[in-house]
């Protein structure tokens, strides 16, 4: 059994487990500042408390062994855990630096990173590679953690700077809710990273009752719904767990999850050719999400060797997009960044290892 990680406890459990707390305070900084990777890099740090606290605890739970740029900046990153288990996370840049006439920096580049939850996923959507994968085991708050830690060290990204999370990687994060909720915690901490709530992003493929269970938590976070149909039948050829948790128990959960009155929940509709991309889905849609505050994420399907869907044209996405906007729902198209690196939504699996 390996030993946690100082990034599976929040600030107040360091606080009982280290004394006197001032050295909580630094640790915390070690961690979250400077990215501290092991008790050496801590200097103001006792060695006898180094020493103490490495018999009980490691620094950080995984390390970077492979990863991929994308010819849009995207980067996917290879991670092996302590037990030798591997997964992905994927460092996204969603907006350019802007200058100024004279080259001054008017607006920081934004990024977002995509964190994964669990090795591998059990959920089995016939349109996901990581799917393909199997389940391994979720993944515990440290290993959570130190994805955005990892990727922030690598990419020489501040502690202070502005960050996105979006929890949309391997596995289905409400499947590992405890580890998530307490990860969410850890990332929202004033005195860490500092990442509030309203830029974190839950992606779920709808487990209705565990929506309602986040909800209860009061987080703070956006949910993003995986709905990818607007019936029962191709939901379930789709998402076989779409058999327990139907469309109509997921739509009545999300009208039970709390928003920012300001917000819009986010429903992610995965694009196939022939399957859902037509007007009469479109039509359906915007019934399903009548009297919802809704913003729907149209996405095309990424292809992989092997699998029977296909990806849709450019004009049948703006077709379908438009008949959205025009009946008064919010609709975006999302690029497919990092496609050429196997990057891009549903094409996450282990791979590439050194």
């Amino acid at each position: 059994m390996s030993k946690p990680s100082l990034l599976d406890f929040t600030k107040k459990e360091l606080l009982t487990l280290i004394k006197p707390s001032f050295r909580v305070n630094q640790i915390f900084g070690w961690l979250y500042h400077q990215y501290a990777e092991s008790y050496d890099d801590m200097k103001n740090i006792p060695k006898a408390l180094r020493e103490e606290l490495a018999e009980k605890y490691i620094v950080n739970p995984l390390k970077i062994i492979n990863k991929e740029v994308s010819t849009d900046g995207t980067i996917k990153y290879l991670l092996e855990l302590q037990d030798g288990k591997t997964m992905e996370a994927v460092w996204l840049k969603m907006k350019d630096a802007i200058y100024t006439e004279d080259g001054d920096l008017a607006q920081e580049a934004r990024y977002t990173i995509c964190v994964s939850t669990q090795v591998g996923c059990k959920v089995g959507c016939s349109f996901c590679l990581t799917a393909k994968g199997g389940f391994t085991r979720d993944l515990t708050t440290g290993e959570i953690v130190a994805q955005v830690v990892a990727l922030k060290r690598d990419n020489e990204h501040k502690h202070n700077r502005m960050i996105n999370i979006v929890y949309m990687g391997m596995g289905e994060p409400l499947d590992n809710l405890d580890n998530l909720a307490k990860a969410i915690e850890i990332f929202k901490e004033e005195d860490g990273l500092c990442i509030s709530g309203k830029r974190q992003t839950v992606s779920t493929s709808g487990l209705s009752n565990k929506i309602d269970k986040l909800g209860e938590m009061d987080l703070g976070v956006h949910i993003a719904i995986s709905l990818h149909a607007v019936d029962d039948e191709l939901r379930t050829e789709l998402i076989p767990m779409n058999k327990a948790h139907n469309i109509a128990s997921i739509i009545e959960a999300v009208k039970r999850f709390p928003i920012d009155t300001r917000k819009r929940v986010m429903f992610e509709y995965l694009v196939i050719k022939d399957k859902n991309d037509d007007l009469t889905s479109a039509k359906k849609l915007v019934k399903l999400l009548s009297g919802i505050k809704a913003k729907v994420n149209l996405i095309y399907f990424n292809p992989y060797p092997g699998t029977p869907y296909e990806r849709p044209s450019k004009e049948s996405m703006v077709d379908f997009a438009d008949y959205l906007i025009k009946h008064g729902l919010l609709c975006t198209i999302r690029d497919s960044k990092g496609i050429d690196i196997s990057a891009a939504c549903g094409q996450l699996k282990e791979k590439n290892k050194l």
